[in-house]
């Protein structure tokens, strides 16, 4: 597999010379995974960090009723993992399942940690890329908290409109922390 997408995903984060990239990539594995498979499930143990090169995933959990709330998705130029789980190697909380055929990079925890060991740019890198994970993510709550779900939907569909063309009206739903019924709703009233 061709890792030339995340080169430039790592070239979006940090200066970084043409052997050190060699080395950072070196330590990723090529994995494939066909429509409707996981890569993780609730209750095993993240081993990995992944970088999508094709294809489509959800990051979502069941609760007790077996509903799915879904995280986040994950498409190409993306990265997913279960940062708890992977971080602390406990159970983990959530499922990472592939919408479509797909095509990943993964790095596991010991590959990641003689990175990290070998490269001190790769602690810069993994660091700034935390930091707008975490900037995401809150500006995401925010949106949940002071957005209606009609402005949330808008905003989904205007903003991340390549993944709304994967998911079905369920998986909307779930990211959006509305009932399917009320989504069909929502969708009458736009047209």
């Amino acid at each position: 597999m061709n890792k030339n997408l995340l080169k430039e995903n790592i070239l979006k984060n940090v200066e970084i010379s043409n052997s050190d990239m060699n080395k950072i990539c070196d330590h990723f594995q090529p994995y494939t995974i066909q429509k409707g498979e996981f890569l993780l499930t609730q209750g095993n143990i993240c081993k990995f960090e992944g970088f999508v090169l094709e294809g489509c995933f959800r990051v979502f959990t069941l609760d007790k009723k077996g509903n799915e709330n879904t995280l986040y998705f994950a498409a190409k130029d993306w990265w997913l993992m279960d940062l708890d789980s992977f971080m602390n190697q406990t159970p983990s909380d959530l499922n990472i399942q592939a919408l479509e055929d797909s095509k990943v990079l993964l790095i596991d925890k010991s590959n990641k940690q003689s990175l990290y060991e070998e490269l001190p740019v790769v602690e810069k890198l993994f660091r700034i890329m935390s930091q707008k994970s975490i900037a995401a993510w809150q500006r995401r709550l925010v949106r949940n908290h002071s957005l209606t779900a009609k402005e949330r939907y808008q905003y989904f569909i205007d903003t991340y409109s390549e993944i709304a063309s994967k998911l079905t009206d369920r998986q909307i739903s779930s990211y959006l922390g509305i009932t399917h019924e009320f989504l069909s709703k929502i969708k009458k009233k736009k047209e």
